[in-house]
């Protein structure tokens, strides 16, 4: 279905005074979009802190887990499905239904009575917040031409750099004071806001595709993705790597992947166009994101476990003392997109982004119990820096490979293999450090050292306490040697990451940038809404 331009979108670019401002409409529209985009980073910060309270007033701890996995998984299998209903329906409709869902799973959330009902209400919630961080990147992609997108783009990863941050802050303040039911209403009047200030301001056409919804594309992607993200949160935790239901899972996943790419070949309106990916940069761009989501995920789980354990950080301490790598983040995205939008080129920034988190996570994992915050504070921010070159840029240029039909897609896309990179990175590097860890408490501190952790390689703090000298100094060691081979794991994947920058094309990026904007013709830029395919 053809692709139309939207008015706002249209004058956004014309409109603009000298001093490069854009309409007051639209910078409405980008405030409601940050405030969604906070929406779907801060939930799972703020759950985190609060899961404590949860369990003692809810009872099920056994069920744990699923509070964060429903939630996940959701969010997972409804990305890609999210950006095809926009491209086919209209984002603006889209985007609000995603977040009345997202409201409606928060408002049930907040009224859960046992931990079964807060599990389905989470199931919920994703399915809404699987619509949020898509609408938010293709709504972006459809007002703003790509050669300004990146400065908007960072100021969204400075919203998910902040969430990170203050996340923990956030759930601790509201369950101590307000309790652990206004960690989840927190979310409605903010919700509220964005659901007005985009109904009100936000005009988009509307859309009507002839072609019906690839519904049997849709279960087979739902299952696959499903049976990916259970098989590395349950894999080495729930059940043995080698255990049955972990080989039945992974039968399931291969098997519904490789129907579902099978069906796209076939199918009328297929929910993940295969031919997006013969853009070189697409795909270039889709290997870089997971690798991003793999290292960022691991490095912030496992570095304030790290401070904890050696350092002697307290929980809300070790959340702080992330603070290097995130402002590193913050800064340097924001470089980035306003250094892009004023050249229009961006390939340094893959390139010396994969650099900087190779030699910073090589940094990370020489860490030992002798090691100073101050000098883990630099190695982190070196990490930071480094991602901080990556998280927009990945999305600026897939959604610059294709053309304005698939701008849905390609952000879905791009998202969900950011989300499958995590859940990979969380995985693997969590299955090497707890190796690790056991590893060498069993040489360390004997058949004490084995018991110490046969039920868990990660203590808390109430845990660590009530362990002998010996024992809780072998420990340190053992959290130490864990985390070396986690980080230096993490430097080896982001080389493939270095790799597959180093051969992404510097296709131009289309719209005008202060120049060209003054150069535009009463239409405005010419090419500002039809980027073109970048192809092999």
């Amino acid at each position: 279905m053809a692709d139309t331009t939207d008015t706002t979108a249209a004058a956004a670019p014309r409109d603009a005074d000298a001093g490069g401002r854009k309409p007051r409409s639209v910078r409405v529209v980008l405030l409601a979009l940050m405030i969604a985009m906070m929406l779907a980073m801060l939930d799972n910060m703020i759950i985190g802190t609060a899961m404590p309270t949860i369990v003692g007033e809810l009872g099920g701890l056994e069920h744990l887990s699923w509070v964060v996995t429903s939630y996940t998984l959701a969010t997972a299998a409804s990305t890609p499905l999210w950006g095809k209903l926009g491209d086919m329906y209209g984002r603006k409709g889209t985007f609000m239904s995603s977040i009345v869902l997202f409201l409606i799973g928060s408002a049930l959330s907040g009224m859960a009575q046992d931990m079964g009902q807060l599990i389905g209400f989470r199931a919920i919630q994703g399915l809404g917040a699987g619509g949020l961080m898509v609408g938010v990147m293709a709504i972006i992609g459809d007002l703003i031409p790509p050669r300004e997108r990146g400065k908007y783009q960072g100021m969204m990863a400075g919203v998910m750099a902040l969430a990170m941050i203050g996340g923990p802050l956030v759930g601790g303040t509201i369950t101590d004071n307000w309790g652990w039911r206004w960690a989840f209403y927190i979310n409605l009047p903010l919700g509220v806001v964005a659901l007005v200030a985009v109904s009100a301001v936000l005009h988009l056409p509307k859309k009507r595709a002839q072609a019906r919804i690839d519904y049997l594309g849709a279960v087979l992607l739902t299952v696959g993705i499903t049976a990916i993200v259970l098989v590395t949160t349950w894999g080495g935790t729930e059940y043995a790597w080698s255990s049955a239901r972990i080989m039945e899972l992974i039968g399931i996943g291969v098997a519904a992947l490789v129907g579902f790419v099978f069906w796209q070949t076939r199918a009328a309106e297929p929910v993940l166009p295969l031919h997006i990916f013969r853009s070189r940069n697409f795909t270039l761009m889709s290997v870089i994101g997971f690798i991003t989501g793999f290292v960022m995920f691991g490095a912030t789980l496992f570095l304030p476990f790290y401070q904890q354990a050696v350092q002697g950080a307290s929980a809300t301490n070790s959340g702080l003392l992330l603070l290097p790598m995130l402002g590193a983040m913050l800064v340097t995205s924001m470089v980035a997109g306003r250094v892009t939008t004023n050249t229009g080129k961006y390939k340094i920034f893959p390139v010396l982004g994969s650099a900087l988190m190779v030699v910073g996570l090589y940094l990370l994992s020489t860490m030992d119990t002798g090691t100073s915050r101050f000098t883990s504070g630099v190695f982190m921010a070196v990490v930071g820096l480094g991602m901080g070159c990556l998280m927009q840029i990945t999305m600026l240029v897939a959604q610059n490979s294709v053309e304005m039909k698939d701008m849905g897609v390609a952000s879905s896309s791009t998202t969900l293999f950011r989300t499958l990179g995590s859940s990979f990175g969380v995985a693997i590097m969590g299955a090497l450090f707890n190796h690790r860890v056991q590893d060498v408490m069993a040489e360390r501190a004997g058949a004490l050292g084995s018991k110490v952790t046969e039920q868990s390689a990660q203590l808390d703090q109430a845990s660590l306490a009530k362990l002998p000298e010996a024992a809780r100094e072998a420990y340190q060691h053992a959290v130490a040697a864990g985390t070396h081979s986690a980080f230096l794991l993490g430097a080896a994947v982001a080389v493939l990451a270095l790799a597959a920058a180093v051969f992404v094309k510097e296709v131009p990026l289309k719209g005008a940038g202060p120049k060209a904007a003054g150069d535009a013709g009463p239409e405005g830029p010419a090419t500002a809404r039809t980027p073109v395919a970048e192809s092999v």
